[in-house]
């Protein structure tokens, strides 16, 4: 028995020793692959930022208004725009198969789109830009943002990060402020209009929401950082991107799921942040745990809509 139990413990530890050389060089390859591909793209990302730099003579104003505002908002008429060809004719089918709220704009109501374009728009070109005015100055005072030498992808993270707790803690408040009753009749009833959001809806809103709920949770956050406007480019693209989809009406395979925020445009009183962290907290998203749509928050990892393979509860028969 002591013979047995002795190979027993000499294969074992044969076995994790070997497993854990394998796990230890695996894990050693892997990084410095990655360490390597991101070496060299950290130094094609620097030469560029140069090359565009030097293009533009250093001219602060102009790299300002390219990164804050046209870079990100390219990236949002980009994205909407293939969501409105589905929205609006039901092709490709492919999209139009992951619907979340099934039989509401199919097709969505042109003449609403119409609108919800133009106040979209009207919101960019009328609050946006110049609120961006007071943004250059601060950002100017920090010194950093036009600087020549790119930020570290690891400090990216770090701002990254940052940013998005930010826009949690003031987006979450300044959403549930404008829920109350008076501030709702005359200011945030416009957006929810739409029971069923598409992505444009996600910047169409009064110019006092948008001031609130829409702008200064975003743009705090590179300011307290100081960033740079690299940095502030990216994140503008992907905070417009990622409400977009909170609103596109859609559960796409590999992207981020929508199903909390639409849910909030289906029952007004639920759901009202981003991450939803605050919402566990003060209780906000108690409903929303209790329905389908709480198992379908999640990223679709295959081609079956959710909407089939976890499908609403057949209503009861009166």
């Amino acid at each position: 028995q002591e013979e047995k139990l002795w190979d027993a413990m000499k294969i074992t530890a044969c076995v994790l020793g070997t497993g854990l050389l394998v796990f230890t060089a695996l894990v050693n390859s892997v990084s410095w692959y990655v360490q390597s591909i991101w070496g060299t793209l950290d130094h094609f990302w620097q030469t560029t930022w140069l090359k565009f730099y030097y293009l533009s003579e250093g001219k602060d104003w102009a790299i300002f208004l390219l990164g804050a505002a046209l870079v990100p908002s390219l990236a949002f008429w980009c994205f909407n725009g293939i969501l409105m060809v589905a929205d609006v004719t039901g092709k490709p089918t492919f999209i139009t198969r992951y619907r979340i709220q099934l039989g509401k704009n199919d097709p969505v109501d042109t003449k609403k789109l119409c609108q919800a374009i133009y106040t979209a728009l009207c919101n960019q070109f009328f609050i946006s830009l110049p609120m961006l005015v007071p943004m250059f100055y601060v950002m100017k005072w920090w010194g950093n943002t036009f600087s020549k030498e790119l930020p570290t992808f690891q400090w990216f993270l770090v701002e990254l990060s940052i940013f998005t707790l930010i826009e949690e803690i003031l987006f979450y408040y300044t959403h549930r402020l404008v829920h109350l009753p008076l501030l709702y009749r005359h200011i945030h009833k416009k957006h929810h209009e739409w029971t069923a959001p598409i992505g444009v809806v996600s910047i169409y809103a009064h110019p006092v929401e948008h001031i609130l709920s829409n702008m200064l949770p975003v743009m705090t956050g590179p300011m307290i950082m100081g960033s740079h406007i690299v940095s502030i480019a990216a994140w503008f693209s992907l905070a417009l991107i990622t409400t977009s989809i909170s609103h596109c009406g859609y559960h796409l395979p590999f992207l981020p799921s929508p199903e909390f925020h639409d849910f909030h445009h289906l029952k007004f009183n639920q759901c009202y942040g981003v991450l939803g962290v605050l919402d566990y907290l003060h209780g906000t998203d108690t409903v929303f745990r209790q329905t389908k749509a709480y198992e379908r928050h999640r990223v679709l990892l295959s081609l079956t809509p959710l909407s089939e393979s976890i499908p609403e509860a057949p209503k009861r028969a009166e």
